[in-house]
């Protein structure tokens, strides 16, 4: 029977037994697992001359790809510079688990498993690769660098010298036919540029003009030619070759980069083309609808004729608005930072600019909708009286009776009382009055008489409605009349009150009473009347002096 204290030293002795089986075999896993660098690298490239033979993409030991690459290069200059060189020195020698790239005794690079393991290609073939680009790399150089190419090299650089010396005399000679010949055209084809009756250039400073531009174009493609033929000549010599890459591109990536913005940019003109047409036959119906209405072939109620044309416009506006907001995003670089700026700028500055544009903008388009006067009207603006002559969304014209013109802006119109003389004179006749005063030794009713007998000799005055006659005040020394009269011609009121003031001064005289200051006529005495002679008797005598001498 086994006793207890010897179970425990048993299950002592099996657990010390399991953990000591556990700690070995996890030694033996860690031990049989491969040291591996967590140090990574870029690939680095080989360029002995000017192209990329191959990349490194491991080091080896303390070396980096890079240190590989640049000792790779370094050795491949060195070995170019042999005119001895023979493509069957390069060898492949395989040495345990690397496989070296030697040339003679130098050995160029070595190509280890980690090298084909991260090209994902055997250790062999990645170095017959690297062995064939060193020496095609090798034989090409010395063949750049022969004497024979060079002189071939300096050959052609003189020819392209040659060749632009010439070309640049070709053009010096077209150009001077050219110049003579614009010479000949002067009077003939080139004559004197007006606009209207305003003489922009005369015959001399248009041909003059014409001469300068033709000196210009001649001295840009003479440019154009030099800065074509020197990456020309670069290209020859590999050591500047990529200088004349560098030349070439700064002519041949913008207008690549111009045709390919072309090319991406054709669906959206498309669009903006189909936009285009579009808002512009709506523009043309609402015009045609515009014209009817304005010659009164279309009536709408409640809609005047000569409302048709400003609500044309504002509808025109409003059209070209909502078509500029689709072509905008379809413009190019209309999202871009300087065309936001451009447009925020425009717009802070039609902010600032025109907050009294936009006043009479707005008063114009209340004006055109109360209709107020017309243009051709007759009208009084404060003490200004004129006929309308041009209506503007800013401003009003009016032509004085002197002819002066007057520019009135529209916010001043609006904020004035505005009289309409054409608009009562047309709708219900035009009422022009005088006034008069006369004393009281004359009766009312003769004077009334007379008033109406002027009003019916005058010319332009209505018979239907009748003249009339207002008293207007009693005063201390004489009584007040006013004579009123219809016409329908409110351009021709200051010649109708011109022959009115006639005849009211004919028909007085004639019945024998004047037209004089009360006040001077209680006061007379003695004095010869004031009508004209030939109204006055033949026997007429001047009254005598009245005098009372008082004791």
């Amino acid at each position: 029977m086994i006793k207890p204290y010897n179970i425990r030293l048993l299950l002592i002795f099996g657990l010390f037994l399991c953990s000591f089986v556990t700690v070995w075999g996890q030694r033996d896993s860690v031990a049989k697992q491969p040291v591996t660098s967590r140090k990574t690298y870029e690939p680095a490239p080989v360029v002995p001359f000017r192209d990329t033979l191959f990349f490194i993409n491991a080091g080896i030991g303390t070396f980096s790809p890079k240190d590989r690459a640049m000792s790779i290069a370094e050795k491949i200059r060195n070995m170019s510079k042999d005119v001895s060189f023979n493509a069957d020195s390069l060898n492949i020698i395989a040495d345990g688990g690397y496989i070296e790239i030697a040339y003679r005794d130098l050995i160029i690079m070595t190509i280890t498993e980690n090298d084909a393991k991260i090209t994902g290609k055997k250790q062999l073939v990645l170095a017959q690769e690297c062995e064939k680009l060193i020496n095609d790399a090798i034989i090409q150089r010395q063949k750049e660098m022969g004497w024979k190419n060079i002189l071939l090299r300096i050959l052609i650089v003189s020819l392209i010298v040659v060749a632009q010396y010439f070309l640049i005399r070709l053009i010096n000679i077209l150009f001077r036919k050219i110049s003579e010949r614009v010479e000949q055209l002067k009077g003939k084809i080139i004559k004197t540029v007006k606009i209207k009756s305003f003489v922009l250039m005369d015959e001399e400073k248009t041909t003059k003009y014409i001469l300068f531009l033709i000196r210009l174009l001649r001295y840009l493609i003479i440019l154009l030619t030099l800065y074509l033929s020197i990456p020309l000549a670069f290209s020859v010599f590999p050591a500047t070759k990529n200088l004349a890459n560098i030349l070439f591109g700064y002519i041949l990536l913008p207008i690549k980069s111009f045709f390919s913005s072309i090319i991406s940019f054709i669906p959206d003109l498309i669009s903006i083309i189909v936009i285009i047409l579009v808002f512009r036959y709506l523009i043309k119906m609402f015009r045609f609808f515009a014209d009817e209405i304005e010659k009164k072939r279309l009536t709408i109620k409640g809609f005047y004729p000569d409302w048709a044309f400003p609500t044309f416009n504002i509808i025109r506006i409003l059209l070209f608005a909502f078509m500029f907001v689709l072509i905008f995003p379809l413009l190019p670089n209309s999202d871009s930072e300087i065309f936001k700026g451009v447009s925020v700028f425009i717009g802070v500055i039609f902010t600032l600019g025109s907050s009294s544009v936009v006043t009479n903008v707005v008063s114009g388009l209340v004006l055109t909708y109360m209709r107020p006067f017309k243009v051709g009207d007759r009208i009084k603006i404060g003490e200004l009286i004129g006929n309308v002559v041009e209506k503007t969304p800013l401003v009003t014209r009016i032509r004085t009776p002197k002819n002066e013109e007057v520019t009135i802006p529209n916010s001043t119109i609006m904020s004035a009382q505005t009289f309409n003389y054409s608009h009562s004179a047309r709708t219900y006749g035009l009422i022009l009055h005088t006034k008069l005063t006369f004393g009281y030794e004359t009766s009312w009713r003769k004077i009334h008489e007379l008033l109406l007998e002027a009003a019916k000799r005058t010319p332009d005055v209505l018979e239907k409605p009748k003249p009339f006659v207002l008293q207007t005040a009693l005063d201390d020394f004489y009584a007040e009349y006013q004579l009123n009269v219809y016409i329908k011609d409110a351009d021709k009121m200051p010649r109708i009150y011109t022959a009115m003031y006639q005849n009211i001064m004919d028909v007085f005289h004639e019945a024998g009473i004047e037209i004089m200051s009360p006040h001077y006529l209680a006061h007379r005495d003695g004095n010869k009347t004031m009508m004209p002679d030939a109204f006055l008797p033949e026997d007429y005598q001047a009254p005598p002096f009245h005098m009372k001498v008082e004791k």
